[in-house]
């Protein structure tokens, strides 16, 4: 996405995909390093689409957050990556209007769930640590479920309508080049939409959060211990959810810092400063690798994920009744 007030003049002069510069054995090194980093999307996040929905224990509200994100990691690694990648390497659009107008919507839809999904993570830890008792009276996860298909079905109207009222699926296209018009309006409005409004909410949720955590460890260190059965449950719940909001704050904190740089070259690069074209191609590297990383975090600090791991490599979720074992 790219939050540059574009209008069809400013992008549609006249351009021609320049002449490869650099020796065939670079060539090819380029596109196994795309498909490598590609394949590597699209399995890790694989792995967490099949872990979460297969096994029963892991059907809680936070994990139906990290299944929404994973899909739209998966498409990123699936479409948007290839895609793009094929465009910097070739430094030339090749792939033609109807995969353009293709690889726009699903980029726009990919990045506008992947925020609002994040903020629904902050919103999930902030009241599981806040209102304990209310949370789990009240947030099932089925209320996260319809959550997470108005955020799927709210992003696909969104950006269908931001794409469409600016003409970017149009026959006619900018040759050799596949970037989405936007006008100033519209530049404003997705900005507030898609970056500022839920980005706020994440930075002010986690904060307090954070808080929260700190003030509970506190509280827990200076009380005497007791031999009562339901106040050592009480202790372990409430380690667990603050254990909960510290692991997926680290999945917060680095999507934050993938997807600032991205956002912030869009505000003050113009698309038409050729210069600095590098910079925002490594910017937008840099978000797209941020759904490379996220099942590498699930890897190294989610033990459930680790258990669900070696339970798909080994075939053992092939056994019957595999879906009750136990991954927690």
């Amino acid at each position: 996405m790219n939050l540059t007030a574009l209008n069809q003049s400013d992008v549609c002069q006249e351009y021609w995909c320049p002449e490869r510069s650099v020796s065939l054995s670079v060539y090819v090194i380029l596109y196994v390093a795309a498909a490598a980093v590609s394949l590597l999307t699209v399995c890790g996040n694989l792995l967490v689409i099949i872990s979460v929905s297969h096994f029963k224990q892991l059907h809680t509200p936070a994990n139906i957050l990290i299944l929404s994100l994973a899909v739209c990691d998966l498409l990123v690694g699936v479409f948007v990556m290839p895609l793009h990648l094929s465009w910097v390497i070739e430094s030339c659009w090749i792939s033609g209007s109807v995969m353009c107008s293709a690889l726009k919507i699903v980029n726009f839809q990919a990045t506008s769930v992947s925020v609002h999904t994040v903020a629904l993570i902050a919103v999930d830890r902030f009241l599981a640590l806040r209102s304990p008792f209310l949370y789990f009276e009240k947030i099932s996860p089925t209320v996260i479920c319809i959550a997470t298909l108005f955020n799927w079905l709210f992003s696909l109207f969104y950006n269908f309508t931001l794409l469409f009222v600016n003409g970017n699926f149009a026959d006619v296209t900018c040759p050799g080049i596949c970037i989405a018009i936007i006008d100033g309006v519209s530049s404003l409005i997705d900005l507030i939409v898609v970056f500022l409004m839920p980005c706020t909410l994440i930075i002010i949720l986690y904060t307090h959060v954070f808080v929260i955590a700190k003030k509970h460890a506190t509280a827990i260190r200076a009380l005497q211990v007791h031999n009562s059965t339901q106040s050592s449950k009480n202790r372990v719940s409430d380690k667990s959810e603050r254990k909960a909001a510290i692991l997926l704050g680290i999945l917060v904190i680095v999507f934050l810092l993938c997807l600032l740089p991205y956002y912030i070259c869009s505000l003050v690069i113009p698309y038409s400063d050729d210069d600095l074209f590098h910079v925002r191609d490594v910017t937008v590297m840099i978000f797209f690798l941020n759904s490379t990383i996220n099942p590498i975090i699930y890897a190294l600090f989610y033990p459930w994920f680790q258990k669900s791991l070696k339970l798909i490599f080994t075939f053992k979720m092939f056994n019957k009744d595999s879906s009750l074992m136990n991954v927690l």
